[in-house]
C-alpha cells in the first residue's frame, strides 16, 4: 500500500522532506492549493483523491465545519498533537508513527481523525460512526 499524504500548511516542507527521505509519498498545500482556501473546502478536494491528510491542527477536531469536511470527504486525518515543539520534533513524529499510520489506515475505515504523538505512537480521535453522525440527516420519501 502506497499512500500519499498531504501535508497541511501549517507543517511546512521539512516534514515533506522527512517522508520522503523514507520513502513516503507526499503533496504539499501549497503545491495544489491557494494559502486562503478554507480548511473545509480542501480537506473535501483531498478526501475525493484518496489522500491522507497530515496536520498540527488539533481544533478541526473540535470545529463543525471541518468535521462535517472530513465526514463528507471520507477524509483520513492524522493530527500531531506533541504541543508547541519545533518543526525537526514534529517531522521527527510523524517519521516514527509512519508504520503506525499505515496500521491505522488498514485497520479503521475513513473517514478518522487520529492523534500523532511525540512518541510516534498513534490512537484514534474521532471514527468513522462519531464522523458519519456529522452528515445531515437524508429526508425520508414519506416527508
Amino acid at each position: 500500500m502506497n499512500e500519499i499524504f498531504f501535508i497541511d500548511r501549517c507543517l511546512g516542507k521539512k516534514l515533506a522532506d522527512s517522508l520522503r527521505n523514507v520513502g513516503a509519498t507526499v503533496e504539499i498545500h501549497d503545491d495544489h492549493f491557494s494559502q486562503d482556501i478554507n480548511d473545509e473546502d480542501w480537506l473535501r478536494i483531498v478526501g475525493e483523491r484518496n489522500w491522507v491528510v497530515l496536520t498540527k491542527d488539533k481544533k478541526i477536531a473540535s470545529r463543525p465545519l471541518e468535521l462535517l469536511a472530513v465526514a463528507q470527504g471520507d477524509v483520513r486525518l492524522f493530527a500531531f498533537v506533541g504541543g508547541d515543539v519545533s518543526g525537526v520534533v514534529v517531522a521527527q513524529a510523524f517519521v516514527n508513527a509512519l508504520e503506525n499510520m499505515q496500521r491505522f489506515i488498514r485497520g479503521n475505515q475513513a473517514p478518522f481523525i487520529a492523534k500523532v504523538h511525540q512518541s510516534g505512537k498513534v490512537t484514534s480521535c474521532k471514527n468513522q460512526k462519531e464522523l458519519l453522525k456529522k452528515l445531515p440527516k437524508k429526508a425520508s420519501l414519506g416527508d
